[in-house]
């Protein structure tokens, strides 16, 4: 049954706004036929008697029953009233176990700590951001503290492991100090397993009480209650920081969240006295807090990782560049929110900025210039390959040959013979001049080389004898000249 109130907020809804009834049943958290019966009542506000049901000689029965039984189901009920004659249905009867049932309220004392005991902690999702091709899950870690009610929040595009410890070292910190007890609900970096009150946590997150000196402690399966009171700072956060704020880039978002505690959440009234603020209380319990150890702890994701045949391996849905002497080797990868590094063994052999985007590819040019070099010497290796790097044309001379009916083979072997006895760069400028006049023909190459040669045959050429080495050795003796002014002598 509905209230006389709602029934009139239905019928102004959908007679004078006009809206549908789906619409009315979805922000009235109503039931369509619920709605559609409203709006067709014929006696709005006309006390009707009610009208005998199959259930009514055996709510007496029930009462009693439910009353040495609060929690007996309704099917068990069903069945044994159904025994006394009942004739009615099971979702009848559920209906009015329902309505009969006694309310089970729990109650609770008012939980108090000492200044610096203890903590409190949890994620919070606030929806989804875009970078770039992905879409990242926004999520912000919230540490509270349980006497003071001081916060620190940090937000992150995950909720990792490696995320969680970062933001407990952030937070240590940033108070300065750390509290000897934290709670936490049972998450899965935190616990691994629970057997009633036995816990195996996470061997990380023992490595980070170790370190730090602070216990963590899961609540109970269900008892939300227990950590009450980060999770009141979490609905704080949502309406007086995150609401109708805008994000762009997550450090500057994280600047801002650190502004908004700093000037207002902890400028509020402190909860157990209206004439202190939060700042203040902070302010008394800090010096109460464990003491910071030497050393942050390190909280960078190590995996082991390995190349597949190109000079890229994958993490987080993008590509990071190696060189190319690390291709198909076991290596390690190191990443924090800033950077991603690749080891080889203790040597690390790429640094990267991390990316959150999806399927970009980070390169390092020197990477890429050292492939580029492999390349190059294994195309020198073969003639055709020597002939390209010393020729940059020969591959468009030799499509065109190739187009007009000539054996590409036999054309650049003959080009590798004028190699021996022309300049390279003589070789190229023939070969592009054979293609612009549509020649291209080996025996076209070699008259315009020997053409070229004839015009500039005034000027003196140094012999290139790098590529015929048994002349080099060769000795020209000197002739004294007298001996031909002998033979024009005028006796003769």
């Amino acid at each position: 049954m509905i209230s006389a109130e709602e029934i009139a907020e239905i019928r102004r809804l959908y007679f004078a706004e006009h809206w549908k009834i789906g619409t009315i049943a979805a922000q009235l958290n109503l039931h369509p036929e619920t709605v559609r019966g409203a709006i067709h009542a014929d006696h709005f506000g006309r006390r009707t008697a009610p009208r005998a049901s199959l259930t009514d000689p055996y709510l007496d029965f029930i009462r009693a029953t439910l009353a040495q039984y609060p929690r007996l189901r309704a099917t068990r009920l069903y069945e044994m009233v159904k025994q006394r004659g009942y004739t009615g249905s099971v979702v009848q009867l559920r209906r009015v176990v329902a309505n009969l049932r006694p309310a089970k309220r729990e109650a609770f004392f008012r939980l108090s700590t000492f200044q610096g005991e203890q903590a409190q902690a949890d994620w919070a999702s606030f929806g989804e951001v875009r970078i770039g091709r992905a879409r990242r899950r926004l999520s912000c870690f919230v540490l509270t503290l349980s006497y003071s009610r001081a916060l620190y929040l940090e937000f992150f595009l995950d909720q990792s492991l490696e995320s969680l410890l970062l933001a407990h070292v952030h937070a240590f910190t940033d108070w300065g100090r750390v509290p000897r007890v934290i709670l936490y609900d049972n998450m899965r970096s935190v616990v691994l397993e629970r057997r009633g009150a036995a816990v195996h946590f996470h061997p990380r997150m023992l490595e980070l009480c170790a370190h730090y000196h602070f216990a963590p402690r899961p609540c109970r399966p269900a008892r939300g209650n227990e950590k009450g009171r980060v999770e009141r700072v979490i609905q704080y956060i949502r309406h007086s920081f995150f609401a109708a704020r805008s994000f762009s880039d997550l450090e500057e978002f994280n600047l801002k969240a650190r502004a908004w505690r700093d000037e207002i959440a902890h400028t509020r009234p402190w909860p157990g006295d209206d004439s202190r603020s939060v700042a203040q209380v902070w302010a008394e319990e800090q010096p109460h807090l464990l003491q910071l150890p030497q050393h942050p702890f390190e909280t960078d994701l190590v995996k082991p990782i390995r190349s597949d045949k190109t000079i890229y391996v994958r993490f987080d849905l993008n590509d990071y560049s190696i060189p190319p002497t690390a291709v198909g080797k076991h290596l390690t990868l190191v990443a924090n929110p800033e950077l991603v590094r690749l080891l080889d063994g203790g040597q690390e052999i790429a640094r990267h900025r991390r990316s959150y985007d999806r399927g970009e590819r980070i390169d390092d040019p020197a990477h890429i210039e050292a492939l580029l070099e492999q390349k190059r010497k294994a195309l020198g290796a073969t003639a055709v390959g020597r002939l390209g790097q010393m020729v940059p044309s020969t591959e468009e001379f030799l499509d065109a040959a190739f187009a007009r009916g000539e054996s590409a083979a036999a054309q650049a072997k003959q080009l590798l013979k004028l190699l021996e006895e022309y300049p390279a760069a003589e070789v190229e400028a023939a070969v592009r001049e054979a293609i612009q006049r549509q020649t291209p023909r080996a025996t076209s190459v070699t008259f315009i080389l020997s053409r070229r040669r004839r015009t500039a045959s005034d000027r003196v050429r140094p012999v290139d004898l790098s590529r015929h080495p048994h002349l080099q050795d060769l000795a020209v003796p000197t002739h004294q000249l007298e001996i031909y002014d002998e033979l024009t002598s005028d006796d003769e």
